[in-house]
């Protein structure tokens, strides 16, 4: 895997992030045939794929005088730079300087390729030399649910801000009032627990009445599960249980409903938000009507998670106030500083 370019920066250096997986987009975003620029962690990369249908993640530049290859174009399953003309093949190797046709190009005319990997819908890629697994999402190869993808979500905003805005279920009534929380009479968390372990920062139940709880526009009661699995990437579970108007359950029959919150970081402080939500509600509501509701959430959390000041999240715990029912963000946050997270943190 070769180095990045010694002629670009490198402003993210925490080897937590750099071997970590990040969503660069849903596979249906990359086409044979064209080049797409993308943006992670501070660097410009490109994505394509070529004619065996292989997805493939670039540096931005051409290695020969440093043009950005997402100005070029592809011609028989190579990537041509828009400057001299060099011509790329999958493997990221130099096949042909016009300027030189029938020399062999030297062995240093290569792309800065990365490592990426198709799953659960989207396109993901490492920057790093020693990439884990991708973290699991069981919901995705299980037939009983209904898996839909939603957004993309562009944050003006810090990605830690947005995960743990995600995991938090205190906002419900105030940010999102008539949907998963009631206004005038918020719920009151009970106590909850929360553990750092190998699946990362996980909690235990939190139960928040819905008066619109799911993309059937019925009222529920909820029973949160959270887990930061990495870095910049969180789901949650929610065991439902139809309710009244009050709030009381009205049957016993729990339906399921997981999300998978993926965050791509640009910078320190602007990411993509992308989502995968797998449920097993009857009726089932259609695609359309998911994807509306993610769309209200999702907009109405991105508009107060780009309010927040400082933008690059504190980690040290003294410099915001916390609340026993802040104690999955406490964690989280103390869980990055363990990572070694510098990246957008403060």
């Amino acid at each position: 895997m070769p180095a990045f370019p010694e002629t670009l920066p490198t402003v993210c250096e925490d080897e937590a992030l750099l071997n970590d997986w990040f969503p660069v987009g849903y596979s249906s975003d990359f086409e044979k045939g064209k080049i797409a620029p993308v943006r992670l962690l501070d660097r410009d990369l490109i994505a394509w794929r070529d004619d065996a249908g292989e997805i493939h993640v670039w540096e931005d530049l051409c290695i020969h005088r440093g043009a950005r290859l997402s100005k070029g174009c592809i011609r028989d399953n190579q990537v041509v730079c828009p400057y001299h003309g060099w011509r790329y093949n999958s493997r990221g190797e130099c096949t042909l300087i016009p300027a030189a046709p029938r020399e062999t190009p030297m062995r240093k005319a290569r792309a800065f390729s990365h490592h990426v990997a198709e799953r659960y819908g989207f396109v993901w890629t490492c920057l790093g030399d020693n990439p884990g697994e991708i973290a699991p999402f069981p919901e995705w190869d299980d037939e009983r649910f209904q898996k839909v993808l939603c957004g993309p979500y562009p944050y003006n905003a810090n990605g830690y801000r947005a995960v743990e805005n995600f995991v938090d279920a205190t906002h419900f009534p105030f940010v999102h009032a008539g949907l998963n929380g009631v206004m005038e009479n918020p719920d009151e968390i009970a106590p909850y627990t929360v553990e750092i372990g190998d699946e990362g920062v996980v909690s235990s139940e939190v139960r928040v009445f819905q008066p619109w709880g799911d993309a059937r526009g019925i009222p529920v009661v909820g029973f949160y599960t959270y887990k930061c699995l990495r870095p910049l990437l969180a789901r949650f579970s929610k065991r439902v249980l139809k309710a009244d108007e009050n709030g009381t359950p009205v049957d016993n029959n729990s339906e399921y409903f997981a999300t998978l919150f993926t965050v791509q970081p640009l910078s320190a402080t602007e990411c993509i938000v992308r989502i995968c939500s797998a449920t097993d509600l009857q009726p089932a509501p259609t695609a359309e009507a998911v994807r509306e509701r993610a769309d209200v959430v999702f907009n109405q959390d991105r508009v107060i998670v780009e309010t927040q000041r400082p933008e690059r999240i504190p980690t040290h715990l003294r410099y915001e106030l916390h609340h026993r029912t802040d104690l999955m963000g406490q964690k989280y946050r103390t869980w990055l500083r363990s990572l070694g997270i510098t990246y957008g943190t403060i």
